[in-house]
């Protein structure tokens, strides 16, 4: 008997292993066939199932580099930093720091002044799943004025105007993307912990998961990849200011498959959090959201989404918690099209 399961644990762990194998054979097939038909984008892919990580990607740093791109590469992920704050924010909430369901009143720096109606109004969820009904940046206008750098002239004075302007809520309670609620995410972050966001980010997820590549406001590195806008033109990543906890954190496909076994994990800190973002806080006929997570269900799967473009990379992450995977990918163009065709495809012909 005792022969009989030693035979079984083996045949199971083998079975287990080409299985992988075969994933990521099949997830290479697909990024391979992808790049050679965009060959001037390259691609950065990590992929992680049942903790075993994986990894592949195809094309140069930049076309003029000989530097292949690895799993060490780093891109703009963009938008894919508002699920960092939005775990940020939950771990404030299991810390007792705020409440989910509390207005965002007095948890705002004192230059803002809401406007009677909006006053007792706008719940901190309500920011986190894109439903406070608060104008947003006008991106459109800002890239006109620097389309290399369209968001270094949004300013804490800035965003104090728009808010303080602000007399009425039009659509409160309906789902509209918004850069300012993040923003603002952020500030409310400062406020509670009594320091920057930089700060914030950097000791209860950069450190505690040993992100060595994933950066803040320095990140004039070596291995940095070099972004294109949908032209093909050179596009320079966007420097670090107060919009920062809603897009604009740097890392790579190494880091982020760590950051997903950490929310994978119900005995962290962070995946409690992640948790926490995963309730539905927004819903209609269209999405379900969660806290900065979009929410993917079919007759199998739930699967928690976020994807991120700048003006030159594009990025989406997602994980299937019940099935225990992640994945990462980042692209050295701005093409939400490709990166969300890469991504259908793997999970329609693999993971589903």
């Amino acid at each position: 008997m005792k022969t009989s399961v030693q035979f079984l644990a083996v045949l199971l762990s083998v079975s287990t292993f080409s299985f992988g194998q075969d994933i990521t054979k099949k997830i290479d097939s697909i990024i391979k066939d992808n790049y050679q038909k965009n060959p001037n984008v390259g691609i950065s892919v990590g992929f992680i199932d049942n903790n075993k990580e994986y990894f592949t990607a195809y094309g140069n740093l930049d076309a003029g580099s000989p530097i292949e791109i690895d799993k060490n590469s780093i891109f703009e992920i963009a938008s894919i930093t508002k699920i960092l704050t939005s775990n940020l924010i939950a771990q404030a909430a299991l810390e007792n720091k705020l409440k989910l369901e509390d207005y965002i009143d007095n948890y705002l720096p004192k230059a803002y002044v809401l406007h009677e109606n909006l006053k007792n109004k706008i719940k901190i969820s309500d920011l986190a799943s894109h439903q406070s009904g608060l104008p947003d940046i006008d991106f459109g206008k800002l890239i006109e004025l620097n389309p290399q750098q369209p968001v270094s002239s949004v300013t804490e004075e800035t965003l104090t105007t728009i808010i303080n302007t602000c007399t009425e809520l039009k659509d409160y309670g309906k789902y509209r993307y918004s850069t300012i609620g993040y923003t603002l995410l952020g500030q409310i972050l400062e406020k509670v912990y009594h320091k920057s966001y930089d700060q914030i980010i950097t000791e209860k997820i950069i450190k505690p998961l040993k992100l060595t590549r994933t950066l803040t406001k320095d990140f004039n590195v070596k291995n940095r990849t070099v972004g294109h806008n949908p032209d093909g033109g050179i596009q320079e990543f966007f420097t670090w200011n107060v919009t920062a906890p809603a897009g604009l954190v740097k890392s790579d496909a190494s880091d982020m498959i760590t950051y997903l076994k950490a929310v994978l994990d119900k005995n962290n800190t962070i995946g409690k959090a992640a948790l926490l973002t995963e309730k539905i806080f927004y819903k209609d006929e269209k999405r379900e959201m969660g806290l900065g997570t979009n929410i993917m269900t079919d007759e199998k799967n739930t699967i928690y989404l976020k994807s991120g473009d700048s003006m030159g990379q594009s990025s989406i992450i997602g994980y299937n918690r019940a099935k225990n995977w992640g994945i990462i990918i980042l692209l050295n163009q701005r093409n939400s099209k490709m990166r969300q065709n890469l991504l259908n495809e793997i999970y329609d012909t693999i993971l589903k």
